[in-house]
């Protein structure tokens, strides 16, 4: 976009393009995964408020409403390859693990301690599926899943699927223990690894230019798009 023949916002007025901006860093940063319990709470709160005071219908009213659900869905795509079909998703898990575990082999050899899921001398790849999906990856879509019934019930049931693929496979690995699910301690490994990771990734403080919400939803009034 720096190039002006190919930028196409060019344009936009200035304080649209602002917005557009800040809309598209918020939705990048709202993938990160050391947000993604805030994030979750946050849209169900919003969720039921709305629902309180509409009589039962989801209204999304403000900039910080709509930013929040729009969030929402870009960070569970971000996370969803538990809910594609078993080749896909088996396919991205490997790969996943398979870094995982290169960056455990780093940390090794240079005598740091070895990050949460990434030693492959102890790791359980079907117990950290299980563990993905039933604290991370589930709780998400299903909320979605209800704000957009049924349009998610595909999604939903192939997730499910994947959780008892992989399941069922636990008593197969002899480095698994017998457990219905993974405790609270797997849990804090899953969200400090992913949290690890995602803040080695640059981040720049410089939103935008609106100094508020306020301002955004100004202008989401005053200067909506054009169609």
């Amino acid at each position: 976009m720096q190039n002006d023949e190919l930028n196409w916002a060019a344009g936009m007025p200035d304080k649209q393009r602002q917005l557009f901006r800040k809309m598209v860093i918020d939705l990048v940063l709202a993938t990160d995964m050391s947000k993604h319990l805030s994030l979750m709470a946050d849209i169900k709160t919003t969720v039921e408020s709305s629902k309180v005071a509409h009589n039962g219908k989801l209204v999304l009213e403000s900039y910080n409403e709509r930013m929040l659900v729009l969030q929402g869905i870009v960070h569970s795509c971000d996370i969803s390859s538990a809910t594609k079909a078993m080749p896909i998703y088996r396919a991205w898990t490997e790969k996943i693990i398979e870094e995982f575990h290169q960056q455990g082999d780093r940390e090794r050899e240079l005598g740091l301690t070895i990050s949460p899921m990434c030693d492959r001398h102890t790791t359980s790849i079907e117990k950290s599926q299980v563990g993905f999906i039933d604290f991370i990856v589930l709780p998400l879509w299903e909320t979605l899943g209800e704000l957009m019934y049924p349009f998610c019930q595909d999604m939903l049931n192939q997730l499910n699927d994947n959780r008892m693929y992989y399941f069922n496979r636990i008593p197969e690995s002899p480095r698994c223990s017998l457990s219905d699910s993974p405790d609270n301690e797997d849990r804090n490994a899953i969200l400090a690894a992913a949290e690890k990771r995602k803040n080695m990734r640059n981040k720049t403080d410089d939103c935008s230019d609106l100094s508020s919400i306020e301002e955004a939803d100004e202008l989401t009034v005053t200067n909506p798009p054009e169609s």
